[in-house]
C-alpha cells in the first residue's frame, strides 16, 4: 500500500509527461518509468540510514512520528490534488531529456525518502520495501504515461488524492497498532 501511495505522485506526473509526447514509443514509457522507479526506490535507503542515526532517540515515539509524517506528506499530496495547477505553461514545453528527467525523479521521491525514515523506526526490512516500490513505481508511471498520452490529464489531481488518502490511512494504522487498537 505504501508504494502506491508513494507511486502517485509519480503516477499524476508521468500521466503529464504523456500527454505532452508527441508520439509516444515505448522507450519513453521505459525511461520515464525507470526515472521514478530508481528514485523511488533509492529515497527510502537513504531516509532509512538516517533513521538508523536517530534510532535511540525516537523509538519511545516512533508509532508518533511514522503517523505525523506519513500525515504530513498525504495531506500535502491532498492539498496538491485540490490546488490549481500552477505549472501548466511548463507542461506543454516538455521534452524528454536526462537532466529533466533526473530532477523529476528527485521532486517525486523527496516524500519516499521520510518514508524511508519510518522505515528504520519500524524496522521494516529495507532491501524488500525498496524492491516493492522501485518495481510498483515503475509500472504505474510507465502506464501513467500511457493513461497521459491517450486519455489526457483529468487523472492527475485525482490519482493525488487517492495517493494522499492512502497515505494517511497507513499512517493511522501505525498509530492505532502501537495503540493496541487494531
Amino acid at each position: 500500500m505504501i508504494a502506491v501511495g508513494l507511486a502517485m505522485d509519480a503516477f499524476a506526473v508521468s500521466i503529464c509527461q504523456g500527454l505532452k509526447l508527441p508520439g509516444l514509443k515505448i522507450r519513453d514509457a521505459l525511461i520515464i518509468g525507470f526515472t521514478y522507479g530508481f528514485f523511488q526506490a533509492m529515497m527510502p535507503v537513504i531516509g532509512y540510514f538516517l533513521g538508523i542515526q536517530f534510532e535511540s532517540y525516537i523509538t519511545a515515539f516512533d508509532h508518533w512520528i511514522a503517523f505525523v509524517l506519513l500525515g504530513i506528506i498525504g495531506l500535502n499530496m491532498i492539498r496538491e490534488a485540490l490546488g490549481k495547477d500552477e505549472d501548466g505553461d511548463k507542461e506543454k514545453e516538455y521534452k524528454i531529456n536526462f537532466k529533466e528527467q533526473m530532477i523529476m525523479g528527485i521532486a517525486t521521491s523527496i516524500d519516499a525518502l521520510v518514508i524511508g525514515i519510518t522505515f528504520a523506526i519500524l524496522k521494516t526490512n529495507i532491501l524488500v520495501a525498496a524492491s516493492s516500490i522501485g518495481i510498483i513505481t515503475f509500472m504505474i508511471a510507465a502506464g501513467g504515461v500511457y493513461i497521459g498520452h491517450f486519455f489526457g490529464a483529468r487523472f492527475k489531481n485525482k490519482a493525488e488524492l487517492i495517493g494522499g488518502i492512502i497515505l494517511i490511512l497507513i499512517g493511522v494504522e501505525v498509530l492505532l497498532e502501537h495503540l493496541g487498537v487494531l
